[in-house]
């Protein structure tokens, strides 16, 4: 059997402009999501970038791109918020916190050397299309305070609640410049496809909102923490709490294998590809892991992320790993640019 070598002339720019786009749209939300952990943008920005990373090499969902996500914050959340009631302050509750994280990881591992994950096949096509339809439904609604100018909301029912608030105090130059880069992406299209027309919009009306004197919200200031090694935590932590630790990381575990499998299969679909399940999930379970050593937010496979991925030309995993790469520089401090992309662009 032959070494397969990678076509750069085939498969170089749409891994690179799918990686791209994806990074794009995973900075802010891989932040949000990590202060609405309680754990710091950083966090989430960490888990991002060491999720996707190590899933990228080891999983076995080649388009697949991986970070924080919806359901993984919110259980993360709550896991601060209980560790928190027993803890004095956040420092004191981390070990306990980053052992759960771990322990999910682990959990996941373990599911995937159990085989468990191969039964993702029996999952019906409406749940997939239901699952699918849903998370494009929610990406859409969380997305209608940041086009109005208005601060993000993170839950359905804050958005829903505060609707008609939101549109009272619309900031009309956010709206303008999100339906301008709308309109960009379907049109631009017609006059040359050879660049994708989400990074044309993008550079374009966020180019003329920063030469402008136009106030909008923008992504502000990047955290440039670094990873920080944290077994030290975990040496810390309390044995005699493994107990109430088992329930939260399992519960965590579960939750990101399932959401996982469910993207792995919409990226099946979308690209009409095969993912190895089991496969997938020790990519997912030591990626986590890492994560969690390394100060991370636990995440799993990211449904719009990957499906764009896939739709800006994406052809190997090395799209994941561009992705990564994208993080990586502003981890390193290179964000002085993407902070000032007006929320509404995006």
């Amino acid at each position: 059997m032959g070494v397969t070598f990678y076509d750069w002339r085939k498969n170089a720019r749409g891994d690179f402009f799918g990686g791209l786009n994806a990074a794009i749209v995973a900075i802010p939300l891989a932040m949000a999501f990590g202060v609405e952990s309680g754990l710091g943008a950083a966090a989430g920005l960490i888990g991002a970038f060491v999720l996707c990373t190590v899933a990228s090499l080891v999983g076995g969902t080649p388009l697949l791109v991986s970070g924080p996500t919806a359901p993984m914050a919110v259980v993360s959340s709550i896991i601060v918020a209980n560790t928190l009631e027993t803890a004095a302050t956040l420092e004191e509750g981390l070990s306990t916190i980053f052992v759960i994280f771990f322990l999910a990881g682990a959990f996941q591992v373990m599911l995937g050397l159990l085989r468990v994950g191969q039964y993702i096949r029996f999952a019906p096509y409406p749940l997939i299309s239901g699952f699918m339809s849903g998370a494009g439904l929610l990406m859409i609604t969380l997305q209608i305070f940041p086009l109005l100018g208005e601060p993000t909301r993170m839950h359905i029912a804050e958005v829903m609640g505060g609707m008609g608030a939101a549109f009272s105090s619309l900031n009309s130059t956010a709206l303008a410049l999100g339906l301008s880069t709308i309109l960009m992406i379907y049109l631009f299209p017609r006059i040359t496809k050879a660049i994708p027309s989400t990074l044309v919009a993008l550079v374009v009306v966020s180019g003329i909102a920063y030469f402008l004197p136009w106030k909008v919200p923008v992504i502000g200031d990047i955290p440039n923490e670094w990873m920080e090694w944290k077994w030290s935590h975990v040496q810390d932590f309390d044995h005699t709490l493994w107990k109430e630790v088992l329930v939260p990381s399992f519960t965590l575990a579960l939750i990101g294998s399932v959401d996982t499998l469910l993207t792995s299969l919409v990226a099946d679909m979308v690209s009409n590809t095969q993912h190895r399940s089991n496969r997938e999930l020790l990519g997912q379970g030591l990626g986590n892991m890492l994560s969690a050593l390394t100060g991370g937010l636990p995440g799993s496979g990211a449904t719009m992320r990957t499906v764009l991925n896939i739709r800006s030309g994406a052809r190997t995993r090395w799209s994941a790993l561009i992705h990564s790469a994208f993080l990586l520089l502003v981890l390193l401090e290179v964000s002085q640019w993407i902070s000032h992309i007006p929320l509404a662009v995006l």
